[in-house]
């Protein structure tokens, strides 16, 4: 019985390989889903401003400014704005000035998704332009 035993721990034949085949299913499946998703995945882009006076000049004259401070509190004119009211605050600004864009000041502290959600609503309020303004 000792030999049978010993026999049949010793078996070689059986464990001489691992099977790849699977694996190598897998990563290929994976490799295509990624090489047909990718042309459907959108990336945003910001363009940059040029740093010529000019441009600088140009920040500084907007009529529409929103300003989130570090504790993601959202501001405009001197005035708190609650984010339920200002989808409609843009609403009205955008009858008054349609050709105006809009600037916003954004603490570094400041949530991105604060960001987000301030730039949902300037786009569902109708305005083309978007200027982040960002302070040394």
């Amino acid at each position: 019985m000792r030999k049978k035993i010993f026999f049949w721990f010793n078996n070689e034949e059986e464990d001489s390989f691992i099977n790849l085949t699977p694996l190598i299913d897998v990563v290929f499946v994976v490799l295509i889903a990624f090489i047909i998703l990718a042309p459907f995945v959108n990336v945003e882009h910001i363009d940059l401003a040029s740093s010529s006076i000019k441009n600088i000049k140009n920040i500084s004259d907007g009529r529409i400014k929103i300003y989130v401070r570090k504790d993601n509190s959202i501001w405009m004119e001197n005035k708190k704005i609650n984010l339920v009211d200002l989808p409609k605050i843009l609403k009205e600004k955008k009858k008054f000035f349609p050709i105006e864009s809009v600037q916003l000041y954004h603490d570094k502290k400041a949530f991105f998704g604060t960001y987000q959600l301030v730039k949902k609503f300037v786009e569902e309020a109708g305005f083309k332009r978007l200027d982040l303004v960002v302070k040394n």
